[in-house]
């Protein structure tokens, strides 16, 4: 890690809550996903980022791991997709090997893109590669206001999202028959739970058609974790005790049958493994064992009723609705 690891506050609230409240600590059932953090680098620096990315990150996976990674792929028929995360993972030069490579497996293949990546020097032809191999888009655009966005993100970064999301539809995401799926991002601009998805992603969808003519097929809205760059934010205003107050009132133990963990493993640029990609960025290994990595599983079908490392803020997918990768979780 490149700074010294924050690691989640004692007492544990979330083991806190589930002993006030109900529910077992969660257990594997597989790994249906591997969400791989290719990169720390990110032409943006959000505040609300859990990873502390930012153009001056250089951590970056190599042509060595993203091997192992394939290999793996074909020794694990359980995979049904692969995730890439980062930073802005566009910028990782095994991004698009990694790409064809899961596509001509038959996988799943989940860009998490921060939309304004497709603008960049050097990227004027990635939309359009993702789009030739049938690449699910998920897009950060945590509001419909420019001025919010830009609060969070960065000058002008609403105006180029909104550039890019055009590029996207012009290639045919979230166009009827094309299967090219666009899907959005929510997250709260402050220290606050996000409203029920249903009625935001309504109110996104009428917004940017009658602002913009944009389309895109689902809003996937997603809690603030408290941990890294957010908790600092957090600190700086005294807000970070209050919001892990927000958070253990709203937990709800319906949501840890569906949390993401239970079939997802994280995978870190250098290849150590992980439960989830908050996980990774506080250094709590998979299971809460010793560290292992890519090199030390013969498949990734091995990850199967396996104990999940979890701590205080593990609220943050368990609040409400749930949170995950996915959006909502109920």
């Amino acid at each position: 890690m490149r700074n010294a690891e924050r690691l989640p506050a004692s007492p544990d609230r979330f083991a806190r809550a589930r002993a006030a409240r109900g529910g077992a600590a969660p257990r594997r059932v597989g790994a249906s996903t591997v969400q791989l953090n290719l990169t720390a680098r990110c032409n943006l620096a959000c505040t609300h980022c859990h990873v502390e990315s930012s153009p001056l990150r250089s951590e970056t996976m190599d042509e060595r791991c993203a091997a192992r990674v394939v290999a793996l792929l074909d020794a694990s028929p359980g995979v049904r997709c692969l995730d890439l995360t980062g930073g802005a993972p566009e910028l990782a030069p095994v991004f698009r090997p990694l790409v064809r490579a899961a596509r001509e497996r038959g996988l799943e293949v989940i860009d998490r893109c921060n939309l304004t990546v497709l603008l960049e020097p050097g990227q004027e032809d990635t939309a359009r590669f993702l789009a030739e191999q049938g690449v699910r888009v998920v897009a950060s655009l945590p509001c419909y206001e420019p001025e919010n966005v830009d609060r969070q993100r960065g000058r002008s970064v609403f105006a180029r999202s909104i550039e890019a999301l055009r590029t996207l539809n012009e290639l045919g995401y979230a166009r009827p028959g094309s299967g090219l799926v666009l899907d959005l991002v929510f997250n709260p601009v402050d220290a606050q739970l996000p409203p029920a998805a249903p009625e935001l992603e309504a109110r996104y969808r009428s917004e940017l058609r009658k602002r913009h003519g944009l389309e895109f097929d689902r809003l996937l809205v997603l809690t603030n974790m408290p941990i890294r760059r957010w908790a600092d934010w957090l600190r700086r205003r005294g807000a970070y005790d209050e919001y892990l107050d927000l958070l253990e009132a709203a937990f709800n133990p319906d949501t840890l049958g569906r949390v993401m963990c239970r079939d997802l493993v994280s995978v870190s640029w250098d290849g150590s493994l992980y439960d989830c990609d908050f996980n990774q960025q506080l250094g709590m290994a998979l299971g809460g064992a010793g560290r292992r990595t890519l090199w030390d599983l013969a498949s990734f079908d091995e990850l199967c009723d396996a104990p999940i490392a979890t701590a205080s803020h593990c609220l943050g997918c368990t609040a409400n609705s749930g949170s995950g990768c996915g959006g909502t979780l109920l």
